[in-house]
């Protein structure tokens, strides 16, 4: 099964968002979502390179092949990351080492996910067409304040994983009624586009792993008069199915709704052990397809998920959160960051030393 990539039919790859259909080529967006990095370091974590050298963790993921950086943005967060002025820092130093930029606006003082797309605490009580304003206003303000300071984002999320609308319940999917989601996708289109035209637009859910799932998603929010560049998924193997499958989507989404398509978030273990009082959510020592809990497998899995998506026609790969190792008071919780823990770090590409996984490439 772990060998099914190979196997997979070519279908077409378009070359660059703003570029039609073409035949498959190579990927153009190479990234990582470094959004826990300031706190680690902070917290006096060091980070080193494949021969053990202390180096700067972006110099270190350049060499490693990733060219794009990902950064979520919540709205007031209690843990004071995340937020506007956070993500303005961060995007300076991302820009200085020459790499590009994916902004992802979760529209919540913590995580969206398909699970949960909290309101934030200052929209509260808002009806769809404040929500909508707030929605144009806080993206718009973001943008600007990044273009304003010379590091204009390459790209946005407007939402974080959702596949059943954002900003709940105002913004939620029911009755496959998409008219309001598609009102808050178009005001953050707009505005990141009244910002600067050529940043692209990602909608980003985490069905990847199911065909019908996604046609029901796009197609609402497409016949809703929804607006977007680039369509963006999520592809953890231990949730989202085989490689196979992964290619069957991205190739089909590709074409039916004829823009790029780009795996947006996907990761897996380098180990089964834990290094914090919080137990890690992969616990398995051979995840998916008998591939190893290892460094080795690490690096095997994310380079089958690139080669799928290459192959089957997709633009980009991020992998999620690869230097969120297991410092004490870096937590999940942004309620309580310093003492929630990390469940993650074991997906890190950063063992508990800090030293970068040397099998793990980002590839063309």
């Amino acid at each position: 099964m772990k060998r099914l990539f190979a196997l997979v039919v070519a279908f077409t790859l378009i070359a660059s968002p703003a570029q039609a259909v073409g035949k498959p080529d190579r990927l153009t967006m190479l990234g990582a979502d470094v959004s826990t990095l300031p706190r680690s370091q902070e917290l006096g974590q060091k980070f080193y390179d494949v021969r053990g050298k202390r180096d700067n963790p972006y110099d270190i993921l350049k060499t490693a092949g990733a060219d794009y950086m990902r950064l979520r943005i919540w709205n007031d967060p209690t843990s004071g990351y995340s937020n506007k002025a956070a993500v303005l820092r961060q995007a300076r130093e991302i820009k200085a080492k020459g790499l590009k930029l994916l902004v992802d606006f979760h529209y919540s003082d913590t995580w969206a996910d398909p699970g949960k797309q909290f309101v934030p605490a200052d929209w509260a009580g808002h009806d769809i067409g404040q929500l909508t304003k707030d929605v144009y206003d806080y993206t718009y303000d973001v943008c600007t304040s990044l273009k304003r300071q010379g590091t204009v984002p390459d790209s946005v999320q407007i939402g974080n994983e959702i596949n059943g609308g954002m900003l709940w319940p105002t913004g939620q999917i029911t009755d496959s009624d998409f008219g309001p989601l598609a009102k808050l996708l178009n005001a953050g289109y707009d505005a990141t586009k009244a910002c600067h035209r050529s940043t692209q637009v990602m909608v980003h859910t985490a069905l990847a792993g199911n065909i019908d799932a996604a046609h029901w998603f796009y197609d609402g929010v497409k016949a809703a008069g929804a607006k977007w560049d680039i369509t963006a998924l999520s592809y953890y193997c231990m949730w989202h199915g085989t490689l196979a499958n992964l290619a069957t989507v991205i190739g089909d989404v590709k074409t039916r709704y004829g823009k790029p398509v780009v795996i947006a978030e996907t990761a897996y273990p380098w180990t089964t052990e834990n290094f914090d009082h919080l137990e890690n959510i992969i616990l398995s020592a051979a995840p998916c397809d008998g591939i190893p809990a290892s460094p080795q497998g690490q690096a095997e899995q994310f380079t089958a998920v690139q080669d799928t998506a290459r192959s089957a026609g997709a633009i980009g790969v991020f992998y999620w959160e690869p230097t969120w190792t297991a410092i004490e008071g870096n937590g999940w919780d942004t309620e309580d960051i310093e003492h929630s823990g990390n469940a993650w770090e074991n997906m890190a590409t950063f063992d508990d030393g800090g030293r970068i996984n040397p099998y793990v490439r980002w590839r063309r």
